[in-house]
């Protein structure tokens, strides 16, 4: 009976991932990106790296400026 009562708690699952803004630590410009990036991210005015893929979460290398729910 408690398993029951269990399931019914969890109608809607929500995911894991998120979208993040990144500040590049060079030229401060900010960008929008996914925090399970599966390609390299780079900064669109100076060209640095921020997101490496990992194969589950991305390394982020940029400041993460706030989520996006």
């Amino acid at each position: 009976m408690l398993t029951d009562v269990k399931k019914r708690r969890v109608l809607i699952p929500e995911p894991n991932s998120r979208f993040i803004v990144v500040s590049c630590p060079d030229c401060g410009n900010e960008q929008i990106s996914f925090d399970r990036a599966s390609t390299v991210v780079k900064c669109n005015i100076c060209g640095r790296v921020l997101i490496v893929p990992t194969g589950g979460k991305a390394d982020i290398k940029g400041k993460i400026v706030r989520v996006l729910s």
